[in-house]
């Protein structure tokens, strides 16, 4: 059966890295990985989207509308856009932060006040503050290792050995603080 994973923010929250890494590790836990990214503008904090399939035999790497078992949003806008994208038993994990996207920028759209509560009409969301969780450990860079945990801990994958990964494809400085925001992560699901 293989597992279909969305992963959607804006430029520069480390969604593809989050994805880099999700990927290595599924792969080490030998299952087929196929990977696909979608920078779109992230250069400009444009709409950056990365599916990731597992399974035991994965045909193509990108998830068809209503086929995602989890979707986690780095962003709250990004998960309204995604939401056609989700199963209908699927699991939605938003980060509570607000990034105003180059079109809000520049007054083509508003952001409106009522996001989350717009999600709530579709699907339960699980909210997570990923975003003051990762400045509670002293890095907000470190959101995206969060919200990779809570992928970790909704898809069962806290078998495979995430804290040799991190070592293997994260700057030692960074490992520890790492370490810790994958555990939040995975406790926020709790």
């Amino acid at each position: 059966m293989t597992k279909s994973i969305l992963l959607v923010g804006v430029g520069g929250q480390g969604t593809i890295l989050a994805s880099k890494i999700l990927t290595t590790g599924l792969m080490e836990a030998g299952y087929d990985v196929k990977m696909s990214e979608i920078h779109g503008m992230s250069q400009r904090g444009g709409s950056v989207s990365s599916q990731v399939r597992y399974g035991e035999k994965v045909m193509s790497p990108v998830i068809e509308k209503g086929k995602a078992d989890i979707i986690v949003s780095f962003e709250k806008m990004e998960a309204l856009r995604a939401l056609d994208y989700l199963k209908e038993d699927g699991t939605l994990v938003v980060n509570n932060e607000e990034i105003p996207s180059m079109s809000v920028i520049t007054g083509e759209e508003t952001y409106g006040d009522d996001i989350l509560e717009e999600i709530e009409k579709h699907v339960k969301a699980k909210v997570v503050n990923a975003t003051a969780l990762a400045e509670e450990l002293g890095n907000v860079k470190a959101a995206n290792i969060i919200l990779l945990g809570t992928i970790i801990k909704a898809m069962g994958l806290e078998h495979i050995d995430w804290d040799g990964i991190l070592e293997a494809n994260i700057k030692p400085q960074f490992v520890e603080l790492n370490k810790k925001a994958l555990k939040v992560g995975m406790d926020a699901l709790a």
